[in-house]
């Protein structure tokens, strides 16, 4: 089901207000904007970083629902997620799967031109060139061999190639009880990078996990109290300074915040930023360092989020990111009707990272572990299926 929004209160670092957060629809609209920080002594020496306000603590708001019951209420779907991700794959599965279907539709045999036809279609489906490519070979040797002979077995051959292709990059990854481990989100302004961090605080909490957030990214307007507002919705603490603060001082901050407190996990939020600004770029260096100042191995992960609506340009930013910082996993959101679905085969086939999760809508229960059979038997599932 679709959550809603609470609006968010108002706050002044280490002082607690009783405003109760009300729900509100969810909207791309921005967020009023952040006050002004206060300044302080520097933040830790280990890294120098600019001055900005001390680091506080978002109290949790109390909630309407009873304890347990907002999160009951989450996880509560109106319909199956197969038939969500099936309806948001519908514009792939028009071109690809039933684009095949009437490419071979009264074919006798697999030509040249049948294959030429074929390789079209999978590019027109942001497979990409090098993923069309491989599914071609596969393909091509297969007639070769005289394995594949029936236009009408051709769909069921580059299905079970993408499949193929997609298995490999299915990895599931949860924190680790007993110690305090980092997940590092990254990725540019809009790609759903903050609601998908609430989305999986809310998850591991439900697992039992103990969490906290970073609300490291201050440069974008209103980006903290967002975060906040998914805090104050789903328990888990924010650990914020005001807007256009140092991000590495904040995440340092919060990191330390976790191990004393011998959270499980923190999740970190970061300015987005374009992959081909160089400069911002370097910022997500810096607190890939300042981590690693406390704990050699921090962060333990580092995911970026991408927008499937973006088609290849998904690809691109995940190879930038990639060699910026060293990515460990792939979260692919707003997988609806206007997805690019295509995408998913290309960054498989270009990067060797993990596809973590997926997005499918709004609500919590939207968010589920890449499932590669599932993805695709939904890109290639009848409509009365």
């Amino acid at each position: 089901m679709v959550l809603s929004w609470f609006k968010r209160n108002k706050s002044t670092p280490a002082e607690e207000t009783p405003a109760v957060l009300e729900p509100a629809e969810p909207s791309q609209e921005p967020l009023p904007a952040a006050a002004p920080d206060t300044p302080s002594s520097p933040p830790p020496a280990a890294e120098p970083v600019d001055e900005s306000s001390p680091a506080s603590e978002t109290p949790l708001a109390a909630s309407r629902f009873a304890p347990g019951e907002a999160q009951k209420t989450a996880e509560t779907p109106k319909t199956g997620f197969f038939a969500r991700l099936k309806s948001g794959l519908s514009r792939s599965r028009e071109q690809l799967s039933e684009g095949v279907a009437r490419l071979v539709l009264g074919k006798k045999e697999i030509d040249d031109e049948l294959l030429e036809d074929l390789e079209a279609i999978l590019l027109q489906s942001d497979v990409g060139v090098p993923a069309t490519r491989s599914i071609m070979q596969a393909v091509t040797e297969k007639v070769r061999r005289k394995e594949l002979s029936d236009p009408a077995a051709l769909q069921q051959a580059i299905r079970q190639s993408l499949l193929d292709l997609l298995q490999p990059r299915c990895e599931a990854w949860t924190p680790q009880k007993g110690q305090t481990q980092v997940l590092m989100m990254v990725g540019i302004n809009g790609a759903g990078k903050t609601t998908t961090i609430g989305k999986l605080a809310a998850r591991w909490k439900m697992e039992g996990f103990g969490v906290l957030l970073a609300a490291g990214d201050t440069f974008r307007a209103a980006a903290v109290e967002q975060l906040q507002g998914w805090g104050a919705r789903v328990q888990v603490p924010v650990i914020a300074q005001g807007s256009g603060a140092d991000s590495a001082s904040v995440i340092f901050d919060a990191f330390a915040a976790a191990r004393s407190r011998g959270a499980d996990l923190l999740i970190a939020d970061t300015a987005g930023r374009l992959h081909t600004q160089g400069h911002l770029m370097e910022e997500l260096k810096k607190v890939k360092r300042v981590l690693g100042k406390q704990d050699p191995d921090a962060p333990q992960q580092i995911w970026l989020v991408l927008d499937a609506g973006t088609g290849q340009n998904a690809l691109q930013q995940a190879q930038q990111f990639h060699a910026a910082v060293g990515l460990t996993g792939i979260c692919i959101t707003k997988l609806d009707g206007t997805a690019k679905g295509g995408v998913v085969a290309a960054i498989a086939q270009a990067l060797p990272i993990p596809i973590r999760f997926i997005g499918v809508g709004e609500g919590v229960e939207d968010l589920r572990p890449f499932d590669a059979e599932a993805f695709v038997d939904a890109l290639f599932a009848r409509e009365s299926a």
